[in-house]
């Protein structure tokens, strides 16, 4: 099937490639702006990490003006939103939803046109210093100050293809924009050799750095042991954690939804028929703000086994460990 749908990705990629020589040209225009912007990507559709990589950023950068764009993916409005701690994922999108009632002093806004956004934040009374722009690898209308670009360790973009033959937003040579190649989702023990080897091929160009970071859980598995856990999930690669928790105990059912996915009432009353089986309903942070979008709460059972997982993510090989588990 991947054959078959190679010449459908070369026609995608060649329209990403046209697109973005327009760029290095000048003949689409770039802003800069009277701010330190940094961009958090991927050339991949999602799965890489993107947010605890943003609130990584966003711990190291305690005590700066900081603020965060994104586009609001899977939200139903449109244009310039702030997000508060009172918004709704419908209105806002999941992932700045979740960002935002971890972190309240940060100030967060949704929208799809992010130059018009950090316009609007540069007007500002007490303007941020810093301003992170979220999935925005392939949004070149901003010229950030430094571009971090995240590859799944599991699924590479060395390794993978151009939409619809894989997951790839736009060839693989787009990784040269990059300034900071992170590998995500690495197991704890890399070793230093495997970690030089996949430097190697991702082939670093000039100034370009690369590290490597893996998840952390903040549950232990072994809090699961011996209960019948139902993992819910509406993310785009549940494998790691869904591994992690089997690492303890072998009773986990998980119910699987797509990435950003928007709970309706026949989900909600499918996810309570399977939690009546269940000691713990875990979910994701992610899926924690959807689901406040429904009535899923008002179930008294349910809230009784709802339990939700934090992550977190570590540099891996760091002499400095002063942010390392933060």
């Amino acid at each position: 099937m991947q054959l078959l749908l190679l010449p459908f990705s070369w026609l995608y990629g060649f329209v990403m490639w046209v697109r973005n020589k327009l760029f290095d040209y000048g003949m689409l225009s770039q802003r800069t702006f009277d701010a330190t912007v940094i961009s958090v990507g991927n050339l991949s559709v999602g799965g890489t990490g993107k947010t605890p990589h943003v609130e990584k950023l966003l711990r190291m950068l305690q005590g700066r003006r900081v603020a965060v764009v994104s586009r609001g993916y899977g939200r139903r409005t449109r244009g310039f939103r702030y997000v508060e701690e009172g918004s709704s994922a419908e209105n806002v999108g999941d992932e700045p939803l979740q960002m935002k009632r971890k972190f309240p002093d940060v100030t967060f806004a949704v929208d799809e046109k992010r130059a018009h956004a950090i316009d609007l934040l540069l007007r500002q009374p007490e303007k941020p210093e810093i301003i992170i722009l979220d999935d925005a690898f392939q949004h070149r209308y901003v010229k950030p100050w430094m571009q971090i670009l995240l590859t799944d360790y599991s699924r590479l973009f060395t390794r993978d293809f151009v939409l619809p033959a894989g997951r790839l937003r736009e060839f693989r040579k787009g990784y040269r924009r990059a300034d900071l190649i992170i590998v995500t989702k690495c197991p704890e023990n890399l070793s230093p050799e495997e970690a030089e080897a996949i430097k190697n091929e991702i082939n670093p160009q000039g100034r370009q750095k690369v590290l490597f970071s893996s998840v952390c859980y903040a549950i232990p598995a072994s809090a699961f042991r011996g209960k019948k856990v139902l993992l819910l999930t509406g993310i785009a690669r549940p494998e790691p954690l869904l591994e992690y928790l089997r690492q303890e105990t072998a009773d986990v059912s998980h119910l699987r939804f797509p990435d950003h996915h928007r709970y309706t009432d026949s989900d909600i009353r499918t996810i309570i028929q399977s939690a009546a089986k269940a000691d713990i309903l875990l979910t994701t942070e992610k899926d924690a703000a959807r689901l406040g979008d429904t009535d899923i709460f008002k179930n008294t059972e349910i809230k009784a086994k709802l339990q939700v997982m934090p992550i977190s993510i570590k540099i891996l090989f760091r002499k400095n460990k002063k942010h390392e588990n933060s």
